[in-house]
């Protein structure tokens, strides 16, 4: 399945590369814009007339393209030309609640909760891997394995479908996953029991395109909300649009794709008054919330139309989704002070949670991913932005370029769509020389590095990299930081930061002090001969102490140890989760939970067999350590010698199906 999502990426990008023609657009009808949001289609005859009109003009595109490849080459190339479409018609065919008393993810946004691998529910946690649930009771001083099940409905089979993602609200457990065999987002419903049992209520069926990033989550749990971003590429030459909209169905048993019932009309389709070009594909940018305390899963969506190059993000009241354009030229620069007028290269959409009228803003440059936005307390809206970039789908964050930007625009700006981001609302900011740049707002701080820079450091012979740290309101400028080594990742501590990455072989935390008058450099510690094993956000957690002070965790892998070898990579030495005290910003070891080293047993894996999520993570459980570590879930216990605090192994547990471990414990699921 690994090269399934290889092979979506590369037909999306095929068919972008036949963007070499020049513009033929197709706008829609714009007359009746309201002053303060989107239009919405009146109908679905005037939804179909764009369509149409749309694919009509692409085309005449295509064919005209076919007849200039045959004079100038023959009919060889005019065979080559026509083939790659078929390749993108065949990638469009592929195509917080009460329980959460206390959060063991790290989410952006606070009372916004994010899928993950691992979630707490009252007296026990919710695991979700390779294609299972277990659930391990931890209340009182319990460790004990309680239940498992498969994450995917009796009776369906699992191939071809990826279960990614685990949210819990009150007794209600949700695995979101994708299946390609069926064709979209997959929602598995389970109750569970005040004794940790699980029972399968349902499976529903969201219609829709493969969500996956290598840094975003696809769903959000707001109270008994469930909320999903998925983009639907509607490819002129693949089948007709409407049959490719948001719809659902409950499963029961092998159904024709006919039993979707669609959830989008055309009266919840917006657009502003861009033009759709006929050279690229269009995509609908659907936003589709659940409400999970129905007996039936009732589910409603709302999309806009747009290029198909997209980041989003969740605040607590709406969903914003950030569109632009490919195209085989260079992207015009940002808006800098000495450019003429701001052309409109992207735009942002605002979708609000509550069902009111989206509204939209035209902009300039592309973010890097979720964590480039902010909805901050004064209603505005800022966006740390690249030159260019394809968006955050498969990998695209890990490689935007060019300069950058700070936009940071009032939500009052947003409106029909006409108007645009002004000079006034963008600030030039410097720009890490590396690759995979990183970045994230900490209270009234903005921050970003890069992983890629630690290579011009060593080739300059320069014992430093540049991070940058920007007080986002204010007029003052971005301030320098010289961290030694790489930014591979930037969490908040409290009211602070740290920068984690590597220099050679060690890896380095370096706390970054944030007062209201400036941003500086504080304490350092570096871990000998390690990585992270873990590059998503959900792999770090801090527990804050005190103000100042608290426990931080992060998986790490022995150096040399490949990022997908698992939580035991063999000859290279075994995963473990580090943990750091932190005391007014200065850190001191404490020591590391470390995964049962052994050769690896075989689990009958069925679903989801590569752990794109990862597979370990630190627990913070009241004044209880643990890490999970694969099919472990290991507790420590902090112990004091005099002035020197460390971890250690209190106990474990596999919850493995069909596992023994070298110690004779035995899982309860042989």
């Amino acid at each position: 399945m690994l090269n399934r999502r290889i092979i979506l990426a590369y037909s999306l990008t095929a068919g972008l590369a036949l963007a070499t023609l020049s513009a033929c657009a197709v706008a829609p009808d714009t007359a009746a814009l309201p002053a303060q949001g989107l239009a919405a289609y009146r109908n679905e005859a005037e939804l179909t007339d764009a369509l149409s009109r749309w694919r009509s003009a692409a085309e005449k595109l295509r064919g005209e393209a076919r007849r200039s490849k045959a004079q100038s080459a023959g009919a060889l190339g005019a065979t080559a030309q026509s083939a790659a479409p078929s390749a993108m018609a065949k990638s469009a065919d592929a195509a917080t609640g009460a329980a959460a008393a206390e959060s063991i993810t790290n989410a952006q946004t606070a009372g916004v909760d994010e899928g993950g691998i691992v979630k707490r529910a009252g007296e026990h946690l919710i695991i979700l891997r390779r294609g299972r649930l277990f659930t391990v009771r931890v209340g009182g001083d319990a460790l004990q394995s309680a239940a498992m099940l498969d994450a995917f409905a009796p009776g369906i089979p699992p191939q071809g479908a990826w279960y990614d993602e685990l949210l819990v609200s009150d007794s209600s457990v949700v695995v979101i996953g994708y299946s390609y065999a069926r064709g979209g987002t997959e929602i598995g419903l389970f109750d569970l029991a005040a004794n940790g049992s699980l029972s399968y209520r349902a499976t529903y069926h969201l219609r829709s395109f493969d969500y996956y990033s290598s840094r975003n989550y696809a769903s959000r749990l707001i109270g008994r909300k469930l909320v999903f971003y998925t983009p639907t590429l509607l490819h002129p030459w693949g089948p007709l649009p409407q049959q490719m909209f948001p719809g659902v169905r409950r499963w029961q048993g092998q159904a024709p794709a006919a039993d979707f019932k669609r959830v989008l009309p055309a009266t919840r389709v917006y657009r502003s008054d861009d033009e759709f070009d006929p050279q690229q594909p269009l995509a609908l940018h659907s936003v589709t919330a659940c409400d999970l305390g129905a007996a039936e899963l009732n589910c409603e969506a709302t999309a806009v139309l747009g290029p198909a190059g997209r980041v989003f993000y969740v605040s607590q009241g709406s969903v914003y989704v950030w569109t632009s354009a490919s195209r085989n030229r260079r992207h015009t620069s940002l808006y800098a002070p000495e450019d003429p007028a701001p052309t409109a290269l992207s735009a942002v959409f605002r979708i609000p949670l509550n069902g009111a009228t989206p509204s939209a803003l035209k902009t300039a440059g592309v973010p890097i991913d979720q964590m480039s936005f902010l909805e901050d307390d004064s209603a505005h809206l800022n966006v740390l932005l690249r030159e260019s970039g394809a968006g955050e789908g498969m990998w695209g964050s890990e490689h935007s370029g060019g300069r950058m930007a700070l936009l940071r625009v009032p939500l009052a700006a947003f409106g029909d769509g006409r108007g645009a981001a002004q000079r006034e609302h963008y600030r030039s900011l410097p720009a890490p020389a590396g690759y995979s740049v990183q970045n994230r707002f900490v209270g009234a701080w903005l921050l970003w590095g890069s992983a890629g820079a630690r290579y011009r450091a060593a080739s300059s012979g320069r014992d430093q990299v540049d991070a940058w740290a920007l007080r986002f309101a204010d007029a003052g400028d971005a301030i320098a930081l010289a961290p030694g080594h790489s930014v591979e990742r930037i969490e908040a501590l409290g009211e602070h930061a740290v920068l984690v990455g590597n220099a050679g072989i060690d890896l380095h935390f370096s706390s970054v002090r944030l007062s209201p008058i400036r941003a500086e450099l504080a304490g350092r510690y570096a871990h000998p001969g390690a990585s992270q094993g873990e590059t998503r956000t959900h792999g770090f957690f801090y527990r804050p102490t005190a103000r100042d002070a608290g426990l931080l965790g992060l998986p790490v892998l022995s150096a040399g140890a490949g990022r997908r070898a698992g939580v035991f990579s063999g000859a290279h030495g075994s995963a473990s989760v580090l943990y750091l005290r932190q005391n007014e910003l200065n850190f001191t070891a404490l020591g590391e939970l470390h995964a049962q080293p052994g050769a690896a047993r075989d689990d009958a894996c069925r679903a989801s067999c590569v752990d794109w999520y990862g597979n370990a993570r630190p627990i913070f459980l009241g004044n209880r350590v643990f890490a999970l570590l694969g099919y472990e879930l290991v507790e420590g216990e902090l112990t004091r010698q005099g002035a020197h605090e460390r971890i250690e192994e209190r106990r474990r547990i596999s919850f493995a199906p069909h596992a023994t471990s070298p110690e004779g414990r035995y899982s309860p699921f042989n």
